[in-house]
């Protein structure tokens, strides 16, 4: 029996998703998240997000971005496709160079009000050691998605405000 046979297997992929009340139109708080350009780099919380970056298109489906991201003290440095499988609520970025996933879905919740799930899915080790990255990066995610929903929030809700 070699000594991987010992370690605990679990799955190999990690999902973590935020979920929270935006107090702007779905409309509104979808055409912020989805144009690179000019709105999403202001929901990005700087502590965790640099440097991003269009590479081509700027709005929605088609997009490539690229950006730093800054996690437990290393840079890492990113390249996304961005596209749109139910425009108007649901935004996905691909990682190009590694197999991490991650989605914006904005529902309605009446006329003024949104909800959004930000959810990242990527690949772990298995064994004790993927246990351990599952667990660490769940807390990490979990903080840079409330942060940048509460980024959102802020943002578009003084223009939710100027529009009424």
């Amino acid at each position: 029996m070699d000594d991987q046979s010992n370690e605990i297997t679990m799955s190999t992929r990690l999902h973590v998703e935020v979920t929270a009340d935006i107090r702007a139109a779905a409309p509104e708080v979808y055409r912020m998240i989805a144009d690179y350009r000019a709105g999403h780099t202001r929901i990005i919380p700087p502590q965790y997000f640099r440097n991003l970056e269009v590479e081509e298109g700027g709005y929605g489906e088609g997009t490539i971005i690229r950006y730093d991201m800054i996690a437990f003290g290393k840079t890492t440095h990113a390249r996304a496709r961005v596209t749109e499988p139910r425009p108007g609520r649901v935004l996905v970025e691909t990682d190009l160079d590694r197999d991490i996933v991650s989605t914006f879905t904005v529902e309605p919740v009446d006329a003024s009000r949104s909800r959004v799930t930000i959810a990242t899915d990527l690949p772990t080790r298995t064994g004790v050691v993927g246990w351990i990255e599952r667990a660490i990066m769940r807390s990490y995610l979990h903080r840079v998605f409330i942060a940048e929903l509460a980024q959102l929030d802020a943002e578009v809700t003084p223009r939710a405000r100027d529009a009424a």
